[in-house]
């Protein structure tokens, strides 16, 4: 058995997809459904089973979890993932304790775990190193996601079963819909060309012209091959950067949803206030920790991610 918490959001349900297609349908799927346009990300797979994640977390902190089944992984996927959510009580006890409990019940029965971590532990740096001195987040959602890791790396050591913690990138592809505002840049200006034929951009900022502030643009579909391939090699934990190892900008993902299209025309906005101060201008993930563990793999460009990802969000 496998469970997957956040099964319903972008890299749960690619993950059980996945699985699926492995020939695993033997999967727990943890989640809130209270955006309920969620469930349609898992219509075409197959689970065994789905507990609502307060369910699944009482059921962590009693040991009382399926202990007459054997558990093979836990990919903890779930979290508030809002960069400009400030309520930080909230945001500490949905990412930061939550995962605490799921890594606690993990290590007392020796139970593989594979957790979401994010870049935005970086904050505005230029060096985005699996080390101390370069983690400084500018926001909440990241200062969660870097506690946790440093939680995580007290533990490591003493740990007898693997530790995977997974620092994404920007993400994107397919089963992101529900997500609203924070769905992926790529999803925006498709979005943006069929309902007006112009794409947005952000005007220039720290020191970038205009649409061209640069990120390590992601498929899910990478996302995921990383992620297996970690259930594959069980001697392997750790905290690894998951991005391409190389920046884009954004104008690279409207071109690309443009060349999509064959139209479209991309017009600049003011760059918000409210996110000055706390928007990573630049990220480029260093991924030698994750070739040296031996992921050799190729990440797709943005060109090749967005092609594919346009392919399946705009089937007939």
């Amino acid at each position: 058995m496998i469970i997957v918490t956040g099964a319903y959001g972008l890299i749960g349900s690619n993950i059980v997809r996945a699985l699926n297609q492995r020939g695993r349908s033997d999967i727990i799927a943890v989640d809130n459904l209270s955006n309920g346009q969620k469930f349609k990300n898992l219509v075409d797979c197959e689970v065994a089973d789905f507990l609502d994640k307060h369910t699944f977390l009482d059921r962590v902190s009693k040991r009382s979890l399926f202990t007459s089944q054997h558990i093979d992984a836990i990919f903890h996927q779930g979290a508030c993932s809002s960069t400009t959510e400030w309520d930080g009580k909230y945001m500490m006890q949905n990412n930061y304790e939550y995962s605490k409990a799921v890594l606690d019940y993990c290590l007392a029965f020796r139970i593989p775990l594979f957790y979401a971590s994010s870049a935005s532990v970086y904050g505005d740096g230029k060096t985005f190193q699996e080390t101390r001195e370069f983690e400084s987040p500018l926001n909440v959602y990241g200062y969660s996601k870097f506690l946790f890791d440093q939680y995580v790396r007290q533990r490591v050591p003493l740990a007898v079963s693997q530790v995977v913690g997974l620092r994404y990138f920007n993400v994107y592809g397919a089963r992101e819909q529900h997500k609203g505002s924070m769905a992926s840049v790529a999803f925006h200006f498709n979005q943006q060309i069929l309902n007006t034929g112009k794409l947005k951009l952000f005007e220039g900022c720290d020191g970038y012209g205009n649409g061209e502030q640069r990120r390590d643009f992601i498929s899910v579909e990478d996302v995921v091959a990383v992620n297996l391939w970690l259930l594959d090699h069980p001697q392997i934990s750790g905290v690894f950067n998951v991005g391409t190892g190389r920046s884009q900008t954004f104008n690279d993902v409207a071109r690309a949803v443009i060349a999509w299209h064959g139209k479209g025309e991309i017009e600049y906005v003011p760059f918000p206030d409210h996110l000055r101060g706390c928007y990573q201008s630049f990220t480029q993930a260093d991924i030698n920790s994750l070739r040296k563990v031996g992921y050799d793999a190729d990440f797709y460009t943005v060109e090749q991610g967005v092609k594919r990802y346009l392919d399946w969000l705009n089937r007939v």
